[in-house]
């Protein structure tokens, strides 16, 4: 059975930003590599333990990744994506006071937490406008965090 791309591309920016003397995030939205949230993906990875293979856990063992402990709480794991986009609509808000972005806004957010290599692009306009037009999609969650950085759901026609 062949591993999934994406955990071979996570598995290996982990390793990558080890050797290079990083350490290991404990939870979503701490390191985004690559645009990966090599947190969240950590975090899924101790969560899901025995679905893995053995040679997987023996590499994640190698970076110092253990299964979650019973009883241990850990953080919710999200796609990465959305950490990364909301991490850049956090930024413009605290910035800017709002969260109406021209469409075309592109916004830079560190990803590194201040380290070598650490800007991305993120089309902060166009994501936050596609996701008005998908809110039905959204879980609860996802909608609270937009909410309570002050994003208006529904278009406001006429009041441009």
């Amino acid at each position: 059975m062949a591993w999934e791309i994406g955990w071979q591309r996570c598995y290996r920016l982990a390793l990558a930003h080890v050797k290079a003397g990083g350490s290991l995030p404990a939870g979503a939205g701490k390191l985004v590599v690559q645009g990966e949230d090599l947190g969240a993906w950590i975090t899924g990875q101790r969560v899901g333990w025995d679905k893995l293979m053995p040679a997987q856990q023996y590499l994640l063992e190698t970076l110092g990744i253990e299964p979650a402990a019973e009883g241990e709480a850990v953080g919710p794991v999200w796609r990465s994506q959305w950490n990364t986009n909301l991490a850049a609509a956090r930024q413009f808000h605290t910035r800017e006071g709002h969260l109406r972005p021209a469409r075309k806004h592109v916004e830079l957010i560190d990803v590194n937490g201040g380290g070598e290599g650490g800007e991305e692009a993120v089309k902060l306009g166009a994501w936050l406008d596609n996701t008005r037009r998908r809110v039905g999609k959204l879980s609860a969650e996802r909608r609270a965090q937009l909410a309570g950085l002050g994003l208006e759901w529904a278009a406001q026609k006429g009041n441009a």
